[in-house]
């Protein structure tokens, strides 16, 4: 997979796994240009709105969001942003 593939690969998978109402992917690498550790993998940010968050805390939202992308880590995700929320917590 190449780099420019890898947010499309997010979504898929998270569009697959919780249906979201709203959703929005970031690709942070370029902010950790020679960030050795990352070994190629990127930084991403993820903001979603989904049902299967509700009544979920944050642990466990980050916990089935990890889950959902496992796959991808860490060949392609070195560092991920969760921000996952419930329809009715929006304004």
């Amino acid at each position: 997979m190449t780099p420019e593939q890898r947010p499309t690969a997010i979504r898929e998978k998270l569009v697959s796994a919780f249906a979201p109402s709203a959703i929005e992917i970031t690709d942070d690498s370029h902010k950790h240009a020679g960030h050795a550790s990352a070994g190629g993998a990127g930084h991403f940010t993820v903001r979603l709105v989904s049902p299967a968050f509700s009544g979920k805390n944050t642990l466990e939202r980050h916990r089935m969001v990890y889950a959902a992308l496992a796959e991808l880590m860490p060949e392609h995700i070195h560092a991920l942003s969760i921000h996952a929320s419930a329809p009715a917590e929006q304004a």
